[in-house]
Order: structure tokens, then C-alpha cells, then sequence
């Protein structure tokens, strides 16, 4: 479980000291709760987000233990380096948003003619529940051709889950390979 500090101090100075000391700036709510001004150990914190098998994951700040989603993260514009994180406290029967990612499966037609596979939405933003949450969103690649596109209308519904992007947004399509 990813281990976490209290800030002391959420001003430049400690932002700045604790960023020197190899501490990732992180900011955890939710709703009806008071904010937790936290810090994480930056390699831990990766490590622990990569292994994840779920959207939500346990973390534990000043002992108490929380289950939280990665809602959005700054990075340094020129290094790439996590500068900031937003976690936000998975409730079981809160309906709000969350970014699923996306995964293709299997081996496109258009591949075989020169395409390329071009994600265009790498994550998905749903309304729901966490407990109806999925960890990803599969789409099946398989019988399409160079030219061919999945809009979010293509995908099929999911029980208690509310896609909240354009039904004409493109989620995935085969271009061709110049």
C-alpha cells in the first residue's frame, strides 16, 4: 500500500523543499469531505500506480486508509517529471465522473493493408458509481479496415454507466500508413 505524509506546510517554501526531497505534491477529496493536503514518495507512488489492477487503489496518509482515483496530474513541461497529483476518495454509492482508459484487442483488418491503429481518446469520461465503474473499456478491433473509426455511440453500454463524451466523439480508428 502506497504510504503518505501530511503537508505541513502548503505554501512555495515546503512545496518546494518536500519536491527536493523526493515527495510528489498530492491533493485528496471528495465530496462532503474536507480536503487532505498530502505528499508521497515519488517512486513509490508510480511503482504503486502501474502495478494497480483497478481504477481505484488503497493508500494510507497519517494512518488512516483511503481508496482513491487518480483524477488529474500536472508535469513538468520540459523534464516530464510529476509535479502534481489530484486523487479523488473512491465512495461506494456516489455517482460522479471518472476517466476509464481504453484498450483495443485484437489484430485490425486495416493492419493488413498498410494501416495503423490511431487512438484518439485514451481514456473515457464516465458517470457512475465506483462499484459499477469498469477498470477499462474494451473495444474490439478485429473487423476493421483503413478507414474505418469507433465514435463513443459504437460502444456498447455498460449497466449503471454513463458515457459523458460526444456520441459523435471519435474514440479509435485505422488510418493509413504512409
Amino acid at each position: 500500500m502506497l504510504e503518505g505524509i501530511i503537508r505541513e506546510s502548503i505554501g512555495k517554501k515546503g512545496t518546494n523543499a518536500l519536491r527536493r526531497d523526493g515527495y510528489l505534491i498530492a491533493n485528496i477529496y471528495g465530496k462532503g469531505l474536507e480536503n487532505i493536503h498530502a505528499a508521497f514518495k515519488m517512486n513509490e507512488y508510480i511503482r504503486s500506480v502501474r502495478n494497480k489492477d483497478t481504477l481505484a487503489f488503497p493508500v494510507s496518509v497519517n494512518g488512516k486508509e483511503i481508496n482513491v482515483v487518480v483524477q488529474e496530474y500536472d508535469s513538468h513541461a520540459l523534464t516530464g517529471n510529476l509535479l502534481h497529483v489530484d486523487l479523488m476518495v473512491a465512495q461506494p454509492g456516489v455517482v460522479t465522473h471518472y476517466h476509464v482508459p481504453v484498450v483495443h484487442q485484437g489484430e485490425a483488418l486495416g493492419l493488413k493493408n498498410k494501416g495503423l491503429i490511431h487512438v484518439a481518446k485514451t481514456r473515457l469520461r464516465v458517470k457512475a458509481a465506483i462499484e459499477n465503474v469498469p477498470n477499462s473499456i474494451s473495444i474490439d478491433v478485429t473487423p476493421m479496415d483503413v478507414g474505418d473509426s469507433k465514435l463513443v455511440r459504437d460502444l456498447n453500454k455498460i449497466d449503471n454507466v454513463t458515457f459523458t463524451d460526444s456520441d459523435r466523439v471519435s474514440v479509435l480508428s485505422i488510418i493509413k500508413a504512409n
